[in-house]
């Protein structure tokens, strides 16, 4: 038990997905495994599927007793609780990216130049990658996120008039998606 606790905490960590946000990719109910070193020694990159904590951006903060922290922290390394603030998402720009919506063709734009996005559900109305038009310029330290199913998905765009804009910090990284179990 003490050995599958370590591997699991250390190497790899599993999530399951509770939203329809990443669909078609990950669906309802996948149990995902993510790096949870992939940025120790390398750059989060635009493409990159990501949990992150989303507590004090997407969930408010919660006060917790230092017990209720460490049980709480238990389960969730066992794997017998979900957290309540891991959100998994594509991070589309990085310290320094202009993110813009959309083009005449509704393509989002990085940096100047349309993205490609063959992951993406089939969006409404057909041919937009958002509903939702801005322009946004990452900060250094942070990353925008949306989801692959962008009219079912919380992510950046619902935080762009907030404290921080919708960049998510990159210290709040868990890791990077590898597989789905």
């Amino acid at each position: 038990m003490a050995v599958v606790f370590i591997t699991r905490e250390e190497y790899v960590n599993t999530y399951t997905i509770p939203s329809e946000s990443m669909q078609p990719g990950l669906v309802v109910g996948d149990r995902i495994e993510i790096d949870p070193h992939a940025y120790d020694n390398d750059n989060v990159q635009r493409g990159d599927v990501v949990v992150f904590d989303s507590s004090g951006s997407f969930a408010p903060y919660q006060s917790r007793t230092a017990l209720q922290r460490f049980l709480d922290d238990m389960l969730e390394d066992l794997g017998l609780r979900a957290d309540p603030h891991a959100m998994v998402k594509r991070v589309i720009g990085v310290g320094g990216d202009a993110v813009e919506c959309c083009t005449a063709n509704g393509q989002l734009r990085v940096n100047g130049e349309p993205l490609s996005e063959p992951y993406l559900a089939e969006p409404a109305p057909p041919g937009r990658a958002s509903m939702d038009r801005f322009t946004v310029t990452v900060p250094e330290g942070r990353v925008f996120v949306l989801g692959d199913n962008r009219h079912a998905s919380e992510d950046s765009r619902a935080l762009l008039g907030s404290a921080g804009g919708g960049m998510i910090p990159e210290s709040k990284i868990r890791g990077r998606y590898l597989s789905t179990r």
